[in-house]
């Protein structure tokens, strides 16, 4: 399976409101906690490394260290 980069979502504008909704009112820490608690439960919903893995290197794509 390879990483799926193209819209893929029936309704993009819901899922954004939900997750920036799931923040409201969350400590920096506690939105910290949140995302990780989500990227943990969506790898293990996935469940391949390899695509995993090039997910984590599409992400990191123009971050600045």
């Amino acid at each position: 399976m390879a990483l799926n980069t193209k819209p893929n979502l029936a309704a993009p504008d819901d899922f954004y409101e939900e997750l920036i909704d799931l923040h409201r009112d969350l400590s920096n820490d506690q939105s910290r906690d949140l995302n990780a608690k989500l990227i943990l439960l969506l790898a293990n919903h996935i469940g391949d490394v390899d695509v995993l893995s090039e997910a984590m290197q599409a992400a990191k794509k123009g971050i600045n260290a």
